[in-house]
């Protein structure tokens, strides 16, 4: 069983509560390309955290995360 879960860490929750706001703050914005473009930016860090999740291995998953043992 998988010790590090992505959904436990202070980083993550505080980067998916950001995206999530960033994305509100933008609705009614009319630039369509520039908010696509910030929405992306702003999804792109908590996906990137529980991609590093996916690895077979908690080392390798801590490799991706740059954590160190």
């Amino acid at each position: 069983m998988r010790q590090l879960s992505f959904e436990k860490l202070d980083v993550w929750k505080k980067s998916s509560r950001l995206a999530v706001d960033i994305v509100k703050s933008l609705n009614g914005c009319k630039s369509y390309g520039l908010v696509d473009q910030i929405t992306r930016s702003a999804l792109s860090v908590p996906s990137n955290i529980s991609e590093g999740e996916e690895r077979e291995t908690v080392a390798e998953s801590a490799r991706f995360l740059y954590l160190r043992n």
